[in-house]
């Protein structure tokens, strides 16, 4: 082989050859790297931070809607039985009517009695309670009055007798007692 020829092969082993690595600077890092690396770390922090504070609120607000859903549907609930209620009460008040003029001892009139006391007890048992009204400072929350009469033996705003008991469910007035309040 001539030595123009050796020379030649040589030069394309050399550069088919991989070189000696490079310093760290002259392959591309800088020695600002570990400062961009840092401003990519702090931006992903951050980044997950306003992630994670989005859905602890999502999760507030759900929370928040379960509540006010289940509080709206408590109180539509509490509405259809009151208004079912208001419409059984007049029957209990024609019940109650005529027991007050019932003849004595008669098995009939104890039996309608016994309807009475039986739908009062299931009223009762759904939250229902009778107002108290006889006697009773006039209160417009819980009374309507029907008349203002003079009376010498009860105090001027008190009730003298009730008309047509009143009634609550619960807290809720679902109709007043109606009476007869002194002057």
């Amino acid at each position: 082989m001539t030595d123009k020829k050796k020379h030649k092969d040589e030069e394309e082993v050399k550069e088919t050859q991989p070189t000696e690595p490079e310093m760290p600077e002259a392959a591309g890092h800088s020695s600002d790297e570990p400062e961009a690396l840092k401003h990519q770390l702090e931006e992903a922090v951050a980044k997950a931070s306003e992630y994670k504070d989005g859905w602890v609120r999502s999760q507030a607000e759900f929370q928040n809607y379960k509540k006010r859903i289940e509080r709206d549907n408590e109180l539509m609930y509490a509405s259809m039985k009151g208004n079912i209620i208001k419409k059984i009460l007049p029957t209990l008040d024609d019940l109650e009517r005529a027991l007050q003029n019932r003849p004595a001892d008669d098995a009939w009139t104890n039996g309608i009695g016994l309807i009475a006391r039986n739908l009062q007890n299931i009223l009762e048992s759904e939250g229902v309670k009778r107002i108290d009204a006889k006697g009773v400072m006039f209160d417009p929350v819980f009374h309507e009055a029907v008349t203002h009469e003079p009376s010498n033996d009860i105090e001027s705003g008190h009730v003298i007798a009730v008309v047509q008991n009143g009634y609550m469910l619960g807290e809720r007035v679902i109709r007043p007692a109606l009476v007869r309040v002194a002057q």
